[in-house]
Parts: structure tokens; sequence; C-alpha cells
């Protein structure tokens, strides 16, 4: 067992110099082929009879033949040395199309429910034998799980980034206002004051209950009641149907297919403000091959998807 064993006496150029040995069968031929003196082969070939217990090598003739322990020994020190050399010494050159491990990405709700679709078909059609996790992350968590899961790159709305991530920003989003109107009965446009008075829907991805927008109506001396919050786009717009209520939520949300089917879309009273969407990852990761592959691939992806 490994255990039992003085790794101290253990050098791993001796089984180079084994299969220099068992090569060419010669002390002198193994030195030149090392670029050794013959000399030091010979210490070498010392080493490796006291660490193996066993001759190894024994002169017949102009020969050093090999005895029946290095005969044995020889493929196993060979495809060690082979192993050695292609997975350790030579840099591993990624390639997308043999690539068969795990792309792991950390979306918010809002970038799942976006780009899921987006990023299996650019991702699959790059890389066909890769398996992609999308794990559910937000501004609160995402370190913990991007360190826990190994996590390759997030997207999402981070606000200022943990000084242990690189970023870039892939775009601005705006709000909208979202409601159903056989529900609720609003002026176009939307006044401030008929605003205040709705019942509200808050996407909420920390459970707060409040958010900009209070401060806001705030300073015009106004308030607005909460009636429910969620984590979740789409318990959002499940709720906005057939209910008495009103809900700011991103554009691109709003507009995708299905999303707000019989729902009116129409802008805020308020300056709600802008936010971006940034993809980040560990900045340990900014040389990675697969990495980089993965960040210019989805950034085009998302770049497309906007013209």
């Amino acid at each position: 067992m490994s255990q039992d064993i003085n790794w101290k006496s253990v050098d791993l150029n001796l089984l180079v110099t084994f299969s220099a040995l068992f090569d060419t069968q010669s002390v002198s031929e193994a030195a030149k082929k090392l670029h050794v003196s013959q000399s030091a082969m010979s210490h070498s070939l010392a080493r490796l009879r006291i660490l193996l217990g066993d001759p190894l090598f024994e002169r017949q003739g102009h020969k050093m033949k090999p005895s029946e322990r290095a005969t044995q020994i020889a493929p196993i020190v060979a495809r060690l040395l082979n192993q050695i050399t292609s997975e350790v010494l030579i840099p591993q050159r990624f390639s997308s199309k043999e690539f068969n491990g795990v792309c792991r990405i950390g979306l918010t709700d809002y970038a799942e429910y976006i780009f899921s679709s987006v990023l299996f078909d650019v991702i699959h059609a790059q890389s066909p034998q890769c398996q992609i996790s999308f794990v559910n992350v937000n501004r609160s968590n995402y370190i913990k799980i991007v360190e826990e899961q190994n996590i390759d790159l997030v997207i999402g709305s981070f606000n200022d980034l943990d000084s242990r991530f690189s970023g870039q920003r892939l775009y601005t989003e705006r709000h909208v206002c979202l409601f159903d109107p056989t529900r609720v009965t609003l002026s176009e446009p939307i006044q401030l004051s008929e605003y205040a008075q709705a019942a509200h829907a808050l996407v909420s991805p920390d459970g707060v209950l409040d958010s900009g927008v209070d401060k806001t109506l705030a300073q015009h001396g106004l308030s607005r009641h909460v009636a429910v919050a969620s984590s979740h786009f789409l318990t959002i717009r499940q709720l906005l149907s057939q209910r008495n209520l009103l809900a700011i939520v991103p554009e691109k949300m709003a507009q995708i297919s299905g999303f707000s089917d019989a729902l009116k879309v129409s802008e805020p009273p308020l300056n709600v403000g802008n936010f971006d969407i940034v993809m980040a990852w560990p900045t340990r990761k900014n040389g990675q091959e697969k990495s980089r592959w993965l960040r210019g691939v989805i950034s085009q992806a998302l770049k497309d998807n906007e013209e």
C-alpha cells in the first residue's frame, strides 16, 4: 500500500532511466539517449535495483538483458510515462467538439427564463457531447454557489461584483408595468396617483417587500401596498392573471411570447431605473480555455439575440 512506501527515496526520474535501459539494453546507449554520463546512468541503475529489489538488467555478452521482473513492469512504466507526458507535462488544448464534460452556468430567475433556450442551442451546436447544468443563483448567494458547485459563470443582475470576480456587461434592461386589463382599470398613460392606489405584486429575489419604487413614491408624498412578493417571475405572472394586481417587470420578460398573453404592458408613471445584465466568472478562470470559449459563445449568442 502507498502508506508503506518511503516516498522520499523514490525519484520519478528513475522511471525514465528504466525505460531507456529497457529500450536500448545498454548502459552507454541509454546514457546517450538521456544525455547523461555513463557513470550517472550506472548510478541510477544501482538505485533502481535497490528501490525495486531486483537486478532488473544483467549483462549477457554486449547486452543488458532485462530480468523477468523488468519485463513484467516495462509496459506499466511505459504507460505511466505516456500518461504523465500527455496529461501533465503537455498543456491540454480545449476542443469544444470533443468536450464531453459539464458546463455549469448560474442563472438568476430572470436570466434562466430569458436565456436558457438560447444558451442550450448555441452551446450544443458547438459542443454536442457536453452536458449543461443551469443552477439558480441570485445577488445574495452567487458567490457561495459558484465556489461550492464549481460554476463556470453566472448571468444576471448582481450590482457591484465581488472583487474575486471578473464581469462583462451584456446589455441594460428597463422596466414596464404589467397587469390584467379585465381586472385593473388604469389610464393610458398611467397616472402616478392611480399607480400608488393599486395593489402591487413585487418580484423580490431576496424576499424584501419594498424597493426603490417606494422611495420614489415617498418623494411625491405617496405610498403603495405590496399585496404579494415572490422571487420568481413566473409566479408573479400567474398571479396577475384574473386578479386586481399590478407589477413592474423587466421589459424582456413582458415581451416573451406566452408570458404576457392577455396582460397589458404600459410605461411606468415614474422613473423605476434600469439595470445591467452581467455575465460574471471567477477571475481565476480568466486564462482557462474552456471558460474563454464558453464566455465567447454566450456573449456572441446574446448579442445576436439582441439584434
